[in-house]
């Protein structure tokens, strides 16, 4: 193994990590759109604009990967594209102070949804050089050891975060946290392409039109057993993370006050910290596919003790913190080992000589699933938060099922 690459491309993800953290969307970005607009429905739009941004364009990427002989540029444009977004959201949210809400809102969410696509040119690219750079055994250490670190780092992230929102009036505080994401993802940036990609692709004797790569892509869904099954277990995932920024808005409900936001940030980074040991020796030593599984059956608890949460009259401000804090921890544990299980188990069943047409394929056919939690808001004003979560939990359950069939 090359160890100066290992360190290198985890060194960037630790970087990313925590500038993703200073954003995140179940968090500081929900908050920050329910203080502007106090919609369910906006708040509800803020993941699924993430998540559907980040798939959509790997597709296109997937293709133009696919037909060259580096990926890196790619990633160039993706990385440091994103990293500006954030900065210009920084700049806007400082600026802002002086502008009629509804504006403010519409420019947030406008810089929000340019910066979730830009970030989805990254994966595709990413996915293909650190395929090629670290050998299959490794890669669960690798992207353990990167939340390991990004999430050390974030705690730090957390605390700075918690120290702004009290000291800076809104929306100052936000434009400070948002900035201080933009510096680090602009290191990651620079940290991962100061490495390169381990030498060209073999560049293809045919390179198909992007009609015969969609055709192939269908192809792909309809003969590969293993392929299918993982995508559609990924669409009720989509479905599980309906309920994702409503937890914030079921606490604020439940009487907790918006500003320990940044506490439930830190409960959820910590969360994400310590899993990470543990989630990197499972994937390595037990199998991807069976850490996908572990994690399916996991994502069943939080909406299911959210759900308990809302007959329980907490009454007590401080205990209410509490009880919140542990449920952040268990989301933030059971999202890095989902990132860590999706990735490693989609670079292990996609064929060496297409791995980027995969990936595409496999974010392009998931992509609407990612949009559920925009309906979510609607269903949320309507019949209440506790429907969100009934249906998120029955999801998973879904998940879980579909996942087990598959690996076994």
């Amino acid at each position: 193994m090359d160890r100066r690459r290992f360190a290198s491309v985890a060194g960037a993800g630790v970087s990313f990590q925590a500038g993703s953290a200073a954003v995140d969307s179940a968090t500081i970005m929900s908050a920050l759109v329910f203080q502007l607009t106090g919609s369910p429905i906006a708040v509800g739009a803020v993941p699924a604009i993430l998540r559907f941004g980040w798939l959509s364009p790997q597709l296109f990427v997937g293709y133009l990967a696919q037909r060259g002989t580096s990926s890196l540029q790619y990633y160039i444009f993706g990385a440091f594209g994103r990293a500006a977004c954030i900065a210009v959201l920084a700049v806007a949210l400082f600026l802002g102070k002086e502008w009629a809400t509804e504006n403010l809102a519409i420019t947030v969410m406008g810089l929000w949804t340019a910066y979730a696509f830009t970030s989805g040119i990254v994966a595709v690219p990413y996915n293909d050089i650190v395929a090629r750079s670290i050998a299959s055994k490794y890669r669960s250490r690798l992207l353990a050891t990167r939340f390991f670190g990004g999430g050390v780092l974030a705690l730090g992230v957390a605390t700075i975060a918690d120290q702004l929102i009290g000291r800076l009036a809104f929306p100052d505080s936000y434009a400070a946290i948002f900035a201080m994401a933009a510096l680090l993802m602009f290191v990651s940036s620079a940290v991962f392409i100061s490495v390169g990609e381990p030498g060209n692709k073999e560049k293809q004797d045919i390179n198909p039109s992007f009609l015969e790569y969609l055709e192939n892509g269908l192809k792909v869904f309809r003969t590969d057993e293993k392929f299918r099954a993982f995508v559609l277990a990924q669409w009720c995932g989509g479905a599980v993370l309906m309920a994702m920024p409503f937890y914030i808005v079921h606490a604020s409900n439940t009487g907790l006050d918006l500003e320990n936001i940044a506490m439930l940030l830190g409960a959820q980074t910590t969360g994400a910290l310590v899993s990470n040991a543990l989630w990197g020796w499972w994937g390595d030593y037990r199998g991807k596919g069976n850490l996908l599984q572990a994690i399916a059956f996991g994502r069943i608890l939080p909406p299911g003790i959210a759900i308990g949460f809302t007959f329980i009259p907490f009454g007590d401000g401080a205990l209410t913190l509490i009880v919140y804090m542990a449920l952040f921890f268990i989301l933030g544990a059971l999202a890095n080992g989902l990132t860590i299980a999706v990735i490693g188990f989609l670079m292990e069943i996609s064929p060496d000589d297409q791995r980027p047409a995969y990936s595409g394929y496999f974010s392009a056919i998931t992509a609407p699933a990612f949009l559920l939690p925009f309906p979510a808001g609607i269903i949320a004003s309507v019949f209440g938060l506790e429907v969100v979560f009934v249906i998120s939990m029955i999801a998973a359950s879904a998940q879980f099922l579909i996942v087990s069939k598959l690996c076994r």
